[in-house]
């Protein structure tokens, strides 16, 4: 579409070309950081950081680097530097434990040229930023090239313990994968994707990671509702970091245009495998990871026999046991779209997510779900293992794994849900197994009196295991969570409750170890919609200080954190509104 006779050609020239002045400018950080470190380890200036850029230097890119619309073929990055105005730009809240994993020195966040580093104003030493080209699958539907249309990566960062982390500012400017948009992003939707990046890492949960947040000064032009009525909000770029950001996308965009791109499918799952699953690179059959897929000899897959095959594996199950986590602690993603699955398995993408206050399989956070509710709670599930038949059927037409092995990934993902979240679920009850009548009765009941979903499971740690507490006092421990409810619904809760006691006294678990254990698995807080929302409105006025308080507080989501109860609270009414609960795709 570019015109170019020989995209191919010009793209592999030009990474050839830099290719030697990277490897040279790795070596030559890598020999002077390797002194900073060994003098004052963990603590490393921005200046020194050690950055290196593998995915430019072993991938084909874009020839061009200008910001036109397009279509970009047989490339997988396009080099852009950052573009958003700033107007003073100030620093709202960064991450003193994603500093620690760069080796970075958190002073560094009070240095006066920050806010202009991490808003891309003024370049950062040794960055090589570039935007991803990748495709996907939206709500269902193959929608073509997408990429980084608002996010631009600045390169990866190795740290001390050889870790390589990527690190991406969003809403940084325009790219050839922006469209019809404007590259940019919002406080609003910003403050939400820094504050649950750390609340679900600090929950247990993979996910990407965020550094810091930095307003740009400006103002940038949303409708959140697509109702016609745009209004200017402050302008932001959150500094986003994960060991990759590679998508099911990355691979599904180059698989559909044709087999002349294939090759670049190879070479993208070669890079994944050799950077992030490196002992999939050397299988044997001392491996043991053969399995049979029903039916005769010919049902077997050995997975030592094709490393790509074992990666799709392992993608399907790193995939199901992210999705029976979120399941688990009442994670709502709003758009699992394939160019949101991370192939890492990580949460990635927070836009419209939310967390369940009143527990309803229905619930879905994003308006623009409403119609059909895909995305919906209670079939994010179902839609995993949609997602991973699309990635393993890219890999299948690019020709890496045959069908055989493409359908044993996706049974894979069903196994390992299942075996995941049983034994998450088991855990939050503090069974001594899975029981599956008593599960299916309480999220029953749960769904009918609209119980909270997080404030019900802290509070189940405080039943006793005693069968001679009377029936109407076996709800006291609950009564906080079980409101407004009549005669027969309080008998169905008695009743559940009495079997749940049953089933604790097979245990030999004290009351006071049974508590100690559902409690690290059941957080008192969560991230709560309403929770940002008045985060939010402070900030939107200059004041930072309250995302600051719920940054804290979600560091230690599993601590009681004595004073600081007000962020376990039920959602007040105003919580329910349009905004809060619910939001669109245009934050």
């Amino acid at each position: 579409m570019d015109g170019d006779s020989s995209p191919v050609t010009t793209a592999a020239t030009t990474v050839d070309s830099i290719a030697d002045g990277l490897k040279n400018q790795c070596l030559d950080g890598n020999n002077h950081n390797e002194d900073t470190v060994s003098q004052n380890r963990g603590k490393l200036k921005l200046e020194e950081l050690n950055w290196d850029h593998s995915f430019v230097r072993e991938l084909p890119g874009d020839p061009r680097t200008d910001l036109t619309p397009r279509e970009v073929l047989h490339a997988c990055y396009t080099k852009v530097s950052p573009s958003a105005e700033v107007d003073n730009p100030q620093l709202v809240a960064w991450s003193d434990s994603v500093a620690e994993l760069l080796d970075l020195d958190p002073q560094e966040f009070q240095r006066p040229d920050f806010p202009l580093l991490f808003s891309g104003a003024t370049p950062l030493v040794g960055a090589m930023p570039y935007a991803q080209c990748y495709g996907g699958h939206q709500f269902g539907m193959w929608a073509g090239q997408l990429g980084d249309g608002r996010a631009i990566t600045l390169g990866e960062v190795l740290n001390s313990t050889s870790q390589r982390w990527e690190l991406q500012l969003k809403g940084a400017g325009k790219t050839p994968y922006s469209r019809f948009a404007d590259g940019l992003a919002v406080l609003r939707s910003s403050i939400r994707e820094f504050l649950c990046s750390e609340a679900m890492h600090n929950l247990g949960i993979p996910t990407t990671r965020a550094l810091c947040l930095v307003t740009t000064g400006k103002y940038v032009t949303r409708d959140m509702f697509y109702d016609g009525n745009p209004k200017d909000e402050p302008g932001a770029i959150v500094c986003r970091v994960a060991q990759s950001f590679l998508r099911f996308g990355s691979y599904q965009i180059h698989a559909s245009r044709g087999k002349d791109d294939f090759g670049l499918v190879h070479a993208l799952a070669d890079y994944c495998i050799r950077h992030h699953f490196p002992h999939l690179e050397n299988l044997s059959r001392s491996d043991s990871l053969s399995f049979t897929t029903g039916g005769g000899d010919d049902s077997v897959v050995d997975l030592t026999s094709n490393k790509y095959a074992a990666w799709t594996v392992e993608v399907a199950e790193r995939t199901a046991s992210l999705i029976a986590n979120w399941q688990g602690i009442g994670f709502t993603h709003g758009v699992l779209n394939t160019d949101n699955m991370s192939v890492l398995g990580l949460t990635i993408d927070y836009g419209p997510f939310g967390f369940l206050d009143a527990f309803d399989p229905s619930y879905t956070p994003n308006t623009t779900d409403l119609p059909g509710r895909r995305y919906c709670f209670a079939n994010q599930p179902d839609i995993g293992s949609w997602n991973i038949a699309q990635f393993a059927t890219t890999l299948s037409t690019a020709q890496l794994i045959n069908d055989k092995e493409a359908n044993y990934a996706v049974e894979r993902y069903g196994t390992k849900f299942m075996d995941e979240y049983q034994a998450l679920m088991t855990k939050k009850l503090g069974l001594p197994k899975y029981n599956k009548q008593l599960i299916s009765e309480l999220l029953k009941n749960m769904a009918v009196d609209k119980v909270d979903y997080t404030n019900f499971f802290r509070l189940l740690s405080n039943v006793k295991s005693d069968h001679s507490i009377p029936d109407d006092e076996l709800l006291i421990p609950l009564k906080a969570v079980l409101l407004d409810i009549g005669k027969e619904r309080r008998d169905a809760w008695t009743s559940w409750v009495k079997s749940y006691i049953k089933e604790l006294s097979t245990t030999g678990v004290s009351d006071q170890e049974r508590k100690r254990s559902m409690d690290s698995v059941n957080p008192k807080y969560i991230l709560r919609n309403y929770l940002c929302q008045s985060a939010i409105d402070a900030a939107e006025l200059g004041d930072f200080e309250e995302v600051r308080r719920l940054l804290r507080v979600m560091e230690r989501p599993y601590d009681e954190q004595p004073g600081m109860e007000k962020y376990a609270r039920l959602p007040p009414a105003w919580a329910y509104r349009p905004g809060v609960c619910m939001l669109s795709c245009s934050s």
